[in-house]
C-alpha cells in the first residue's frame, strides 16, 4: 500500500512560533515518561522519531501533532488542526488512527483516556507508550528487541523499525543515565468528555492487549488478526522500508 505523506499547514494554519517550539513537545514528554517509568531517555527519544519524525531545519525532529489516519500520516502545526482533521474523520466512521508523540491507536486505546484529546496529550501519551515498551523489555532485556515488538511481531518488519530505531538511538546514547532535562512545563491538554465519546479516565499500567494470550502487531498495539499489516512506520524514510 502506497504511504502518504505531508504537512497540513496548507489547509489549518498555526502562527509560525507555534510550529517552531512545537518540535521540543515530544522531547519534554520523553523525559517526563523516562523518569517516571525508567525506560532510558534514549529508547523514547528513539521510539518518538521512529514515529513521528519530520525535517526541521535540517534535523530529524519528533512532533506531537502527527496523525495517521488510515494510512495517510500528516503533521499538523497544532493541536486544533490536528483535533479538526481527527474529528472530521471520526464523524465519518473512522477509528483506526494513530495520534501524538508516539502514536497511540485510537481504536484500540481510547477506553485508557478520558477524551482523544487527552489521547494527544503528550505527557499522557509518553508515560502510556513507555509502559507498554517496559512490558515489552520485560519479555526479552533487550530495548532493540522491545522497539521492533512496539512495531511489529513480524520479524521482517521489526527488523527494518529496529534498524531505524538503532540509527536515532545512537544519537541519544550520551544521555542515558545523566540527569534528565526535563526544560519547560508541558502545559496540559484538557481532560474534559468530548465529541470522541471516550468516557473512562485514564488508568495507568492497564494494558488488556497485553496480558497473557494478548499479542500486538503494530506500534499503535492493534492486535494480530486485525487485518492491519505490520508495514513500516509511517514516518520512517524511504530507505528504512
Amino acid at each position: 500500500m502506497a504511504l502518504v505523506f505531508g504537512l497540513a499547514t496548507a489547509l489549518f494554519g498555526a502562527p509560525a512560533s507555534a510550529a517552531a517550539d512545537a518540535s521540543l513537545i515530544c522531547d519534554r514528554a520523553a523525559a517526563e515518561a523516562a523518569a517516571a517509568t525508567g525506560v532510558p531517555i534514549s529508547v523514547l527519544k528513539a521510539i518518538s522519531l521512529t514515529e513521528t519524525g519530520r525535517d526541521r531545519g535540517g534535523q530529524t525532529r519528533p512532533w506531537p501533532w502527527t496523525v495517521n489516519m488510515e494510512g495517510k500520516g500528516l503533521w499538523f502545526d497544532d493541536l486544533d488542526a490536528a483535533l479538526g482533521y481527527a474529528y472530521e474523520h471520526f464523524k465519518r466512521g473512522a477509528r483506526s488512527f494513530d495520534v501524538g508523540c508516539f502514536q497511540i491507536n485510537y481504536k484500540w486505546h481510547h477506553e485508557h483516556f478520558a477524551s482523544i484529546e487527552e489521547m494527544f496529550d503528550p505527557s499522557a501519551n509518553a508515560r502510556y507508550a513507555a509502559n507498554f515498551l517496559l512490558s515489552l523489555y520485560n519479555e526479552s532485556g533487550d530495548w532493540e528487541l522491545a522497539a521492533g515488538a512496539f512495531h511489529s511481531r513480524t520479524p521482517e518488519y521489526a527488523d527494518r523499525y529496529k534498524a531505524r530505531f538503532a540509527e536515532f538511538r545512537a544519537q541519544f546514547a550520551a544521555e542515558d543515565g545523566l540527569p534528565l532535562q526535563l526544560g519547560a512545563p508541558i502545559l496540559p491538554v484538557a481532560s474534559t468528555p468530548s465529541v470522541f465519546g471516550a468516557t473512562a479516565r485514564i488508568r495507568v499500567n492497564s494494558y488488556p492487549l497485553l496480558q497473557a494470550g494478548g499479542q500486538t502487531a503494530l506500534g499503535s498495539l492493534v492486535p494480530l488478526g486485525s487485518g492491519t499489516g505490520g508495514g513500516a512506520s509511517l514516518f520512517a524514510r524511504p530507505d528504512a522500508g
